[in-house]
Order: structure tokens, then C-alpha cells, then sequence
């Protein structure tokens, strides 16, 4: 299976929302994520101005959500239901951190649907919804304000699902590290020209000289890096001798 294909198994789940602004933003966070198919459980606003506003474009996303008026109409079909709670409960369900979650979640959605349920803003999951749970998931936060936007922990679990589904690159070119021989030129002529403007005393250049490629080995030198650093060498070689010149 595509790997964003596996994002369209994933179905997310909003439970009663109470402002349609958190609709919007779920859809925008969902859309960043690749994620596509939402679903809505007696929203009190829906479809509303504020909703498309606060997708900041995703309103595909939003025109495309289907609206469900019970629990078992939105989570039909789907063999693996992740519910958001912050609450501690007496229940038998295994609470489990994100990363955790999506691990199960992706495994089952290469094949079938799963979704991710979020409760209301106020009050998160009932405890009946809860129970149709097979696992509930715990974003863990700061014990002393752990209130959580709904559309931020449907942004945190949707990137969890992108990245479970393999598509994590970000998209930075990869580093092109410079040949060993074109590192070691660079040194030569670093060594040289600090003999030369009298910064290393070429009679023990070792100590010094190892600190130097340590530093410049953890930076993993590219081409163009080493080709700036012997332009700077040069001129520096050029203009120590022609300040020489000068004084002489």
C-alpha cells in the first residue's frame, strides 16, 4: 500500500464539538498531515463561517466531512479506535503514550480503517465512548496545566500518523560531505597559513592542529564549505605577506 494511502484509512473523530472554530482547526491540522477523512458526531455549529475561516484553506477537507448523529455511524467499519483521554479512569482499557498508539493504529490501517477519537472541548470522552475504545491515548503534558486545545492534540496525533506512515522527510537535501583528500588539503593549507601569520608555532602544530580538525570534523565540511575556507586561507596568506612587504 501507498504510504498515503495508509493516511486515508485513518479516519478522525470529533465528538459533539461545541465551536465550529475547532472544527476549522482540526481540519487545517489534519491537512498539514496528509490526513483527510473527518468525521463529525452531532457538531452544535456545522457547517458555519468560523469553521471555514479557521481551516485556513482546508475547507476540502471540511466540505468532504461526514456528519453522524451516534458513535456507531462514525466509527463503522473501522476494526481499531484510539480515544483521546487527559482524564484518569477506572476502566480495563490500556492507556497508551502517541507514539505508542499510532504504532498499533498504522499497523491495522495498511489493510482496514481506524480512527482517532476526541471527545468535547469541555469535558473530553464520555465514558460510554470511552468503553468503545480499545485503547485510550495520554498525551503526556504539564501535570500543572495540562489543558490541551482540541485542535492541538488532533495536530500532535495526526504528525504522529505521518510520521508512523513513513513520511516524516522534511525535505532538506541530504548533507554532501566533502572527500577525505579535500578535507585534508584544507588542513595542510590551514596549518601553513597560521605558520605564516605566526598564530601556530610550526615547531608544535600537533595539539593545536587536532583541536582544529575535531572542531571542523563535527561540522562534516561540505565541498563548497572547504572551498570558502581556502579562499579565506588565501587571502589571508596575501595579505600577511603583502602587509610584510610593506613593513620590510
Amino acid at each position: 500500500m501507498d504510504r498515503a494511502d495508509l493516511l486515508n484509512n485513518v479516519r478522525v473523530v470529533l465528538s459533539h464539538t461545541s465551536h465550529p472554530g475547532n472544527i476549522g482547526a482540526a481540519a487545517r491540522a489534519m491537512k498539514t498531515m496528509g490526513l483527510s477523512r473527518l468525521v463529525l458526531i452531532n457538531p452544535k455549529q456545522f457547517p458555519d463561517p468560523q469553521a471555514d475561516a479557521m481551516s485556513a484553506g482546508a475547507t476540502d477537507i471540511l466540505e468532504q466531512a461526514q456528519v453522524c448523529a451516534t458513535l456507531d455511524e462514525a466509527l463503522q467499519g473501522c476494526v481499531l479506535v484510539a480515544g483521546m483521554s487527559a482524564r484518569v479512569r477506572d476502566i480495563s482499557q490500556e492507556v497508551l503514550p502517541p507514539r505508542e498508539a499510532v504504532a498499533l493504529l498504522t499497523e491495522q490501517a495498511m489493510t482496514q480503517s481506524v480512527a482517532l477519537l476526541f471527545g468535547t472541548e469541555m469535558s473530553g470522552l464520555t465514558n460510554e465512548e470511552a468503553a468503545r475504545c480499545q485503547v485510550l491515548v495520554r498525551i503526556p503534558c504539564n501535570p500543572d496545566y495540562s489543558s490541551l486545545n482540541l485542535a492541538a492534540a488532533v495536530q500532535l496525533l495526526s504528525y504522529e500518523m505521518r510520521l508512523a506512515a513513513g513520511l516524516g522527510d522534511c525535505g532538506a537535501p541530504a548533507l554532501q560531505p566533502a572527500p577525505v583528500e579535500q578535507v585534508e588539503r584544507l588542513f595542510e593549507h590551514m596549518e601553513s597559513t597560521l605558520v605564516e601569520i605566526g598564530f601556530l608555532n610550526h615547531k608544535h602544530p600537533t595539539k593545536l592542529m587536532h583541536k582544529l580538525r575535531r572542531l571542523y570534523a563535527r561540522a562534516r565540511l561540505e565541498q563548497e564549505e572547504i572551498n570558502i575556507l581556502r579562499g579565506i586561507l588565501t587571502v589571508t596568506q596575501e595579505y600577511h605577506a603583502n602587509k610584510h612587504k610593506v613593513t620590510k
